[in-house]
């Protein structure tokens, strides 16, 4: 599914007209009566009801406007509230005022903080003539607004999140909730927390980044006749991991008849130091719940005890000149194992030794196998920026915010303010025309980034989710979809989709408190109920 940005959308607008021949006049309409469709199923019947719209300038504001029309049409009583001057509105929000001036449907112009402070005692009003409220209808501010909302429009959006006003009354946003930028998610001041979104044609990325859920509530994409076509030739570059995209990437995952553990590939993993042992056990449990063929551990010559005893179904590689963490002087061991191995992952536990360090850039630099990079190894890469242009294979990175700002010596605010846009920046680091770059952005919304500036924003996963060693398994999870075939991008995106779906279930049975070897033992029910089950 593509999400466009406020910019690919008004393109998108501007080519359903001008290539294919579509009024935007049309597009409009079409969005209004979808919004009052969907309202329909949603919430029923609007007769012997009122509805409170609130118009903004711009094209939402329009959009608000033919909505009040249709529920007019049903026997809704429409009661429009607008922020801005009406005769400021053009274009087609202008043509749709003149039809609501015609019909002498009821409006208020609220353009100041104390005309706000009168929108209560109009609601009472109307409540008073024994009709319900129906909906609370927020079409002031579409997906073009990237300023800090303030004055009038955040009283007023203030007043429409009050549990007190409309009775609690669904409340529906018209694209976007009002006051979330739609390409980054991030809130500008106050944001509408509606009940529902009806969006226009395509979700757009803020719907999902940050996990923003808690203010669109349910989304719902509507179609406004802008055509396939239009969409394909548009060249969006952001996508959505969804339970049809794991299906489609995780062909290869299904296995014939004959198939051995050969047939699966092998990873190596280099993680664990002591006290950290349980980085490099979650990452091992990971892949092999994940199907890797078999799983290798390179580890401390003094730790190997606790990896044998703990991972019976891996195998390890007590290191000799590595006691108690991982250190360059085994190089050549090390190296040597990496041989016919399909992945390695790096990082997970392995600390900041000074010895460790210098190992972790020697296996970026010269390993030219898929290489997945987490934990330790990027706070190591960090000091290196100058030399991570050059790796000798794939990279897959899989940061979170912090460790991400680390890497582009940025806070972990800018990071989080622009998730897209620091992924995109993150892969831009390390790219390699020679080899593939995949960068992880974790956290609620997940962003898969490639260095061709191509983003994926995956749906699963869950506040429990917050938890030690969730991101070990992820890496675990991702060397074996790689081993068994998958491209790095799609290991990434598949594998950060199954992880968050294993979580999602525990989080639907137990709530928050689950654990990550319990997300990785529930893997293969995942792959079983959305690939073999969906063969």
């Amino acid at each position: 599914m593509k999400l466009p940005t406020a910019l690919e959308m008004q393109n998108l607008d501007h080519s359903a007209s001008e290539n294919f021949g579509i009024p935007s006049i049309v597009l409009m309409e079409n969005a209004g009566l979808g919004t009052v469709k969907m309202m329909e199923k949603e919430l029923g019947s609007c007769k012997n009801t009122f509805a409170l719209i609130f118009v903004g300038p711009g094209n939402n504001g329009g959009d608000g406007l033919v909505i009040g029309r249709h529920l007019h049409q049903r026997g809704c009583q429409p009661v429009f509230f607008f922020l801005v001057n009406p005769d400021s509105l053009k274009g087609d929000s202008a043509v749709n005022l003149q039809i609501i001036r015609k019909l002498r449907l009821p409006f208020h112009v609220v353009d100041n903080a104390a005309r706000v402070e009168t929108i209560p005692v109009l609601f009472k009003q109307f409540e008073s003539r024994g009709l319900p409220c129906y909906v609370v209808i927020d079409a002031v501010f579409g997906i073009g607004l990237c300023r800090q909302v303030t004055g009038h429009f955040a009283d007023t959006i203030n007043l429409i999140n009050r549990s007190d006003f409309g009775h609690k009354s669904p409340v529906v946003s018209v694209d976007t909730p009002s006051g979330m930028d739609s390409d980054t998610g991030k809130v500008l001041g106050t944001c509408v927390r509606a009940d529902y979104t009806a969006t226009y044609c395509c979700a757009k990325p803020g719907h999902f980044i940050h996990g923003n859920f808690s203010w669109t509530g349910k989304l719902e994409i509507i179609d406004i006749g802008i055509p396939p076509e239009a969409i394909h030739q548009a060249g969006i570059t952001t996508e959505l991991a969804t339970a049809d995209t794991f299906t489609s990437l995780s062909r290869p995952l299904l296995r014939k008849k004959d198939s051995h553990k050969g047939s699966h590939g092998h990873l190596l993993i280099l993680a664990g130091s002591a006290g950290k042992t349980g980085a490099a056990i979650l990452t091992a449990r990971g892949a092999l719940r994940s199907g890797a063929g078999l799983v290798s551990l390179c580890v401390p010559h003094d730790l190997n005890v606790v990896f044998e005893t703990t991972l019976i179904e891996a195998m390890t590689v007590p290191l000799p000149n590595s006691s108690q963490w991982l250190s360059i002087e085994d190089w050549e061991f090390i190296s040597e194992n990496i041989k016919n191995k399909q992945a390695v992952v790096l990082g997970p536990g392995i600390g900041m030794n000074p010895h460790t360090a210098e190992l972790v850039l020697q296996t970026y630099l010269t390993v030219q196998c898929p290489v997945i990079l987490d934990a330790d190894a990027l706070n190591i890469l960090a000091a290196y920026r100058d030399r991570l242009h050059a790796p000798a294979g794939p990279r897959i990175f899989t940061p979170h915010p912090g460790e991400l700002g680390r890497l582009l010596d940025k806070s972990t605010d800018d990071i989080q303010n622009n998730r897209l846009d620091a992924a995109i920046l993150g892969c831009d680091l390390f790219r390699n025309d020679l080899h593939d770059i995949v960068l992880i952005l974790k956290g609620a919304g997940t962003i898969i980034a490639k260095s061709d500036g191509a983003t994926i924003i995956n749906t699963t996963g869950n506040p429990g989710m917050a938890a030690g060693g969730m991101g070990d398994v992820l890496s675990g999870v991702i060397g074996a979809l790689v081993c068994q075939g998958l491209s790095p991008l799609n290991a990434a995106a598949a594998g950060v989709y199954l992880h968050g779906a294993a979580a999602d279930r525990l989080y639907e049975k137990y709530g928050t408190g689950f654990l990550a070897s319990e997300v990785a033992d529930m893997i293969p029910s995942i792959v079983k109920k959305h690939l073999i089950e969906n063969m």
